[in-house]
């Protein structure tokens, strides 16, 4: 691992349920837009209910080439939220772009990318996320699970020149926010021993000075480095793969799909305060 070098940010019951098309149906629905020809991501677009209550349109993309799975939402901010999955390389990125506050001296808007091991059991696999299709287009999706609050502590940093090393994704997922990707130790050290090259990381100043940084919201220099602290929520996702059981089948079979909602905690160094203006909690 390499020592820092300049890091910064740059300037209601169920909905109804989705079906997994059988092979047949998906193959001849591509034609109609369910899915895709080969070789191209399949899409679903569907109405979700955020934990505020706000409706949001949410886009589903699964690669079952590439064996990837993005999805992505605008909040009612105009905060822009993506989650990709990498099956391959085990890996999962987290991405927002958050909107700038020009009276504050923000820049137009702030780019953060997280990074963090990807398990097999967080999410459907990429074929039976190309295989989604929703009867009602316009029924709005609430979660049938809430899975607990994930809190991460980022403390290293990811080398965005090398990332492509680490995930094939990555250049192009945290393209915006080259100087701000974050990870942690412990992800590091499996993706090592998987043969990802150490060159990919670098250590942050935190975890590598005995500096006892203070959270963001309670520094009042906004010139002073600090803790950030950024919440984002997936609102809904495919996280499981329903079976049913007939007397004219031997064995269950894939009949729909489980959804849940997942809320996450970051935190991660910053040279300054300027860069954390959203952190006002201390």
């Amino acid at each position: 691992m390499r020592p820092l070098g300049r890091r910064g940010v740059p300037t209601a019951p169920p909905a109804p349920l989705l079906l997994l098309l059988p092979l047949l149906v998906s193959l001849l629905g591509a034609a109609r837009g369910v899915g895709a020809g080969s070789g191209a991501p399949a899409e679903l677009r569907v109405r979700v209910r955020l934990p505020d209550g706000q409706v949001t349109e949410e886009s589903l993309q699964a690669d079952s080439d590439a064996d990837s799975i993005s999805l992505e939402l605008r909040k009612p901010d105009g905060t822009l939220v993506s989650f990709t999955a990498d099956f391959k390389k085990d890996v999962k990125i987290f991405r927002a772009l958050i909107l700038g506050e020009l009276e504050k001296g923000q820049s137009q808007f702030q780019a953060l990318c997280f990074v963090t091991r990807l398990h097999h059991n967080e999410i459907i696999p990429s074929e039976a996320m190309a295989k989604l299709r929703q009867k009602n287009p316009r029924a709005v999706r609430q979660a049938e699970e809430v899975r607990g609050l994930e809190h991460l502590h980022m403390d290293v940093a990811v080398n965005f020149s090398q990332g492509g090393l680490l995930s094939p994704h990555l250049r192009n997922v945290c393209a915006e926010a080259a100087e701000s990707i974050y990870t942690r130790q412990e992800d590091v050290r499996f993706w090592l021993e998987q043969g990802v090259d150490s060159s990919v990381f670098e250590a942050l100043p935190e975890a590598t000075e005995p500096s006892g940084l203070r959270r963001c919201g309670q520094v009042g220099d906004s010139g002073r480095p600090c803790i950030c602290r950024y919440g984002l929520s997936l609102a809904w996702y495919p996280c499981l793969l329903k079976y049913c059981h007939s007397h004219d089948r031997p064995a269950p079979y894939r009949c729909g799909i489980r959804s849940c909602q997942k809320n996450y905690r970051f935190d991660f160094y910053v040279p300054h305060r300027q860069l954390c203006l959203w952190d006002e909690e201390p």
